[in-house]
């Protein structure tokens, strides 16, 4: 359980989850190191990924001081198998209660996709250690989050869909205890085109945009 509280205080601390969801394990690996280069010492690696669980493995093998989490995992089947490629917490799309019993039991950080007020305190009574709202850009953006603070404001937000550096800051003020970033850090292009120096760049931009925030 310390260790989970630790895991929980470094993502709250950081304040950003980027979201790694590249077309070949390759990509994702110089991804990793390009935000890792970046300062970020956090990476969620979607299930999406080519062969995630060794993108999972190898991530956690050569940059053992970044906190690794596995992303878009569907079923308890797969955050065991992350967790065991060495997963530090895992990330779902929608809320299954299946995946957070299993991180319970194995005291793995969980954090279920939610949109509605009654899915995200569903996902906190049932065990989330944070709740992530998706897609929070199709419904409402930084007002969604400070809506649904006001009635609920132990529960621990985290937007994810259509987070931008620009509107970071406005997350972080509406309530959000972090967020999680995907294609406004790494950008598809930049991946496609090896510049990876971009997207270490990008990763020091959302990290002073949250701390400037706060």
């Amino acid at each position: 359980m310390r260790e989970n509280l630790g895991v929980l205080q470094r993502i709250l601390e950081i304040g950003i989850v980027p979201i790694i969801r590249t077309k070949s394990a390759d990509d994702a690996l110089k991804v990793a190191e390009a935000i890792n280069k970046g300062g970020v010492k956090i990476l969620e690696v979607t299930m999406t990924v080519p062969n995630a669980i060794s993108v999972i493995e190898k991530v956690t093998r050569e940059f053992s001081e970044v906190l690794l989490g596995a992303g878009t995992v569907l079923d308890a089947e797969t955050a065991r198998a992350s967790m065991l490629a060495g997963a530090k917490f895992v990330v779902t799309p929608c809320l299954n209660p299946d995946v957070i019993r299993i991180c319970r039991r194995y005291s793995i950080p969980v954090i279920p996709g939610t949109m509605t007020p009654t899915e995200i305190l569903t996902a906190w009574e049932s065990g989330a250690d944070l709740v992530k709202v998706f897609p929070v850009d199709s419904i409402g953006g930084p007002k969604y989050i400070k809506a649904v603070k006001a009635p609920l404001p132990q529960v621990g937000l985290v937007p994810t869909g259509g987070v931008t550096l620009e509107n970071t800051p406005e997350f972080i003020r509406a309530g959000a205890d972090a967020v999680a970033v995907g294609t406004s850090l790494v950008d598809s292009k930049a991946v496609a085109e090896g510049k990876f120096d971009l997207i270490a760049e990008n990763a020091r931009k959302f990290v002073e945009a949250v701390r400037s925030a706060r």
